[in-house]
């Protein structure tokens, strides 16, 4: 990427925010869309013996019991600390419960895992949260909870999920739109509306109820403090006023346009409502299902009459809203800064008067503004609205996670400790060596529902995107990953809150260079900061994920969950090792990502020399392992098959190849670099020792590749050798193996009807499933054999890119591999980025290929572009959590980056 200067930053009242809010606390930041889409079922939560967080706090429980960690809602908002919030809940008439959270299925209750039943769109946002919208899609019949739950429980792998849409309660289009707005007048003055559209032919009931509440953290015995939301008796006319009171924010005004119905209780569990009648008293007689029980049931027994709570719901009825209207409620939030200010004599028509709209109008506009500044001039319109919501959804995305392990595993003084089975480390116990690790930080988080958890290497990808509209906080969330609250002290970064000590992919130093230089490559002090804590984290590598000392690693799964023929993790048989081709690929990529850090760090500082060469040598030294080890001289590269792959060690030293063409064996593509030419300039120990190496110790020196171009001489470090190369680029082009017609498959179709693999003398199956999972390897939520994966594919790309400039576009390829057409591999790349961007973009029939099958067509339904997981690897349709706008966000980090500035990206 081309450096951009200070000076040249767009100007825009978005950048300027950002200009004066570099960190996390600052006064832009403070509030934001930071709730999550689900804390229910998440192992913060879970308290259980068995270690089962989906069945300890189900979602059946979530209306009437407090959560611990967290707090969850639909388009919810809250301060950077999450202790108060305000999210919008509706009711049709019709449903059992007030709909005042996202529904999905568990991992055991769908037939491929976790899977949201809901429809919403993140329309738009800036990322000091100045302006927002949210869309949420809400039936005029009864929510058909009972049904998804019994469909999806009698259906198999092989069959798709049954899905919202499919019960027809959307028939004839009878849903509102709620479309949520968030507007900043100031920091701390904080514009909301809800708009509710009914689409549907007929009249329909609405109530929207717009609910204030505090976390509670009172009720555990480590802070005994209770904050406390009233109801002020002398509000402006024509608006009801909550003046909520907390020891650490301070006061915060709501003020509420109308006369809505003002229901209060407190964030307090309802016992008898969720562990039954003899479970023990409730702590407060006005639980917070309260305004439930008084709206859908009819019954306000259970509502505080003294105007004193923690929690409040303001509830807007209308009898019927007619087809094609919308219904419309204001609110606006005050936080200290601003009550210490304001005018006693404050009146409706100041809050809601004709300078409310004017804000709305003049945020948008900036918001477009800020956006045309960001995504390049000449993109075309529809590029344009993708990289704008898959922005959206990164800033959507960004949650409030709070997890303190130790003090989880301990539990809490006022509640019995938690049984013994959970601190053991074996079967149940969760992360009983990460006590060191305490988050109490807004995240970014993957998908707000399906994954409202971080995971270090989707937070990696996030980055990149993020860098094009937020730099700092980029960077601030790479940090955070490597800080020493949340890096193990031996240097591991944490995986997921599922077992944070599994292993992620090692692409934070890849995400920490391209973050670097989108940010305008200068800032030295990010770099070193995080380069030095990267090392702590290749130093684990190197001392527990090479077993035996050889330069080959073993990573277990790596995130690719059910790639290969047998689970990578825990089905090794005892004494034997796994060399993983990914796993050695994975780090001899990161040590050319550490390399291209120390090179950059020794043009400010000779001293930094010395830690270039270190990690050139260990590129070096794992180049050579992947061409041959063990006592036969096995070899990662199988010389018949033309392709690397996973070789399985006996005891004695004996390797037997797994023979599965996937992205395991093309990673090793992904491990390259060119050595800048003012590094032999201006570095002399580097320079010195290369050619000391390229003199005495030839045989590593394999890897060093060269190419000429007049007086420029190219220097290319890479693994795969140019007659390999060429054979893994015809697979890789073929769109009989791994070419779909919108990116790279995870598994060769080649497999389409199956191929039995021999390893360690078993014969084990596999076959190419473009699809949903067929398996219930890692739960059945995830699929790598067949699908297209966004991250790996933009690996893939930025290699082939630096791998076309280093043989100065020497290699060409035919593409597709076939048919007769040969091009410069860079124009082939090129072609690879328009396949995997055309996933996003309307076809003839205004149909998005990415769009998931049950997403029904039409104007209401094809406007909204999705992001999706992963995507089918025949027809690119989108499969998993269809917001997963964390890595799947990279796709506007293509659409930001032209393709001669992807040209150019490798010469930064």
């Amino acid at each position: 990427m081309t450096s951009v200067e200070p000076e040249q930053r767009p100007s825009t009242a978005e950048h300027q925010r950002l200009e004066n809010s570099p960190h996390d606390g600052d006064v832009w930041r403070a509030w934001g869309p930071f709730v999550s889409g689900r804390q229910w079922g998440t192992v913060r939560e879970d308290y259980s013996e068995n270690g089962n967080a989906w069945d300890f706090f189900p979602f059946d429980h979530a209306h009437a019991r407090a959560y611990r960690w967290g707090e969850d809602g639909i388009a919810g908002l809250c301060d950077r600390y999450g202790f108060l919030n305000l999210a919008i809940a509706m009711w049709n008439g019709q449903d059992d419960r007030l709909k005042e959270r996202l529904f999905g299925l568990t991992n055991e209750e769908g037939n491929h895992g976790e899977d949201a039943k809901e429809y919403w769109w993140h329309l738009d946002a800036t990322p000091t949260h100045s302006w927002a919208q949210h869309l949420y899609r809400y039936p005029q019949k009864a929510f058909p909870y009972a049904v998804l739950r019994s469909e999806n429980a009698a259906r198999g792998y092989d069959v798709p999920e049954f899905q919202l849409v499919d019960t027809g309660v959307l028939a004839e289009d009878r849903f509102f739109d709620v479309v949520t707005t968030h507007a900043k007048a100031a920091p701390g003055d904080v514009l909301v509306t809800f708009e509710a559209t009914n689409h549907g032919p007929d009249p329909a009931p609405l109530d929207l109820v717009p609910q204030f509440w505090f976390r509670n953290t009172w009720a555990w015995g480590r802070d005994t403090r209770q904050p406390v939301i009233e109801v002020v008796g002398d509000a402006p006319s024509g608006c009801v006023m909550l003046r909520a009171t907390h020891a650490h924010i301070g006061v915060v005004e709501l003020l509420a346009e109308g006369t809505p119905d003002v229901l209060v209780c407190d964030n307090e569990t309802n016992v008898a409502e969720v562990f039954g009648a003899d479970a023990g008293d409730s702590r407060s007689a006005h639980p917070k299902n309260a305004i439930d029980q008084a709206i859908v049931h009819g019954d306000p027994s259970l509502l505080a009459t003294d105007g004193r709570g923690t929690k409040v719901g303001l509830h807007y009825h209308f009898d019927a809203v007619a087809p094609g209207e919308t219904v419309r409620v204001r609110l606006r939030l005050h936080d200290d800064a601003w009550v210490d200010g304001a005018s006693d004599d404050l009146r409706a028509e100041d809050a809601f008067g004709v300078g409310f709209d004017e804000v709305l109008a003049t945020r948008r506009g900036e918001a477009d503004e800020f956006y045309g500044a960001v995504i390049p001039e000449h993109t075309a319109d529809e590029d344009r609205l993708v990289a704008r919501r898959a922005f959206a959804g990164l800033n959507w995305c960004k949650q409030l996670y709070r997890y303190n392990v130790r003090e989880w595993l301990e539990g809490d003084p006022a509640y019995p400790p938690p049984p013994e089975a959970r601190r053991a480390r074996e079967p149940y116990a969760r992360n009983t060596s990460w006590t060191h690790l305490a988050l109490a930080d807004v995240i970014s988080m993957p998908d707000e529902w399906e994954y409202p958890w971080f995971a270090a290497w989707d937070l990696a990808f996030h980055t990149v995107a993020i860098a094009h509209i937020d730099p700092q906080f980029a960077k601030n969330q790479l940090m955070l990953m490597c800080r020493e609250w949340s890096q193990h002290p031996n240097g591991q970064l944490p995986a997921y809150e599922w077992q944070f000590g599994d292993v992620n992919p090692p692409v934070h130093a890849w995400a920490a260079w391209h973050v670097y230089v989108l940010d305008g490559a200068r800032d030295h002090g990010f770099l070193i900061r995080v380069f030095t804590k990267l090392m702590f984290n290749f130093t684990w590598w190197l001392n527990r994920k090479d077993s035996d000392g050889s330069n080959l690693f073993e990573g277990g799964f790596l995130g690719m969950d059910n790639i290969s023929v047998f689970d990578r993790s825990r089905e090794v048989p005892d004494g034997w090792r796994l060399e993983q081709s990914d796993a050695t690929s994975w780090m001899a990529f990161t040590c050319l990502q550490m390399l291209r850090m120390a090179l950059e760090l020794s043009r400010v500082d000779r001293n930094w020399d010395g830690l270039a060469t270190t990690f050139l040598e260990h590129f070096f030294s794992i180049a050579e392992a992947m061409e041959t080890f063990g006592t036969e001289g096995v070899s990662l590269w199988d010389d018949a098959d033309e392709f690397f792959y996973d070789v399985l060690v006996d005891p004695d030293g004996n390797g037997s190849p797994v023979r599965v063409r996937s992205l395991v064996g093309l990673l090793p593509l992904i491990a390259v670099a060119n050595v800048p030419a003012w590094a032999f300039e201006e570095l002399p120990d580097f320079e010195s020792r290369l050619r000391w190496l390229q003199d005495r110790r030839p045989d590593l020196t394999d890897s060093l590749l060269h190419s000429q171009d007049g007086d420029v001489v190219h220097n290319s470090l890479t693994p795969v050798v140019r007659t390999r190369l060429e054979a893994m680029l015809r697979r890789l082009f073929d769109e009989g193996e791994f070419l779909s017609p919108h990116g790279i498959r995870s598994l060769s179709a080649a497999y389409r009807e199956g191929v039995e693999v021999e390893v360690g003398g078993t014969s084990m199956h596999i076959q190419y499933s473009p699809g949903e999972s067929l398996n219930g390897m890692f739960g059945g939520n995830s699929n790598w054999r067949g699908p297209i994966w966004f991250p790996t594919n933009v690996l893939i790309l930025d290699a082939l890119l630096v791998i076309a400039e280093g043989a100065d576009g020497d290699v060409e390829v035919e593409f597709p591999t076939g048919s007769g057409t040969r091009m410069p591999l860079e124009e082939a790349a090129i072609g690879v980025r328009s396949r995997l961007i055309s996933l996003f973009l309307p076809g003839a029939d205004g149909r998005r290929p990415g769009t998931p099958r049950e997403y029904p067509g039409g104007p209401l339904w094809d406007t909204h572009p999705t992001f999706s997981e992963h995507f089918n690897g025949d027809n690119g349709v989108g499969l998993g959590a269809s917001h997963q706008t964390g890595w799947t966000a990279l796709v506007a980090h293509l659409i930001c980056t032209t393709p001669d500035q992807l040209r150019e990206e490798i010469d930064s």
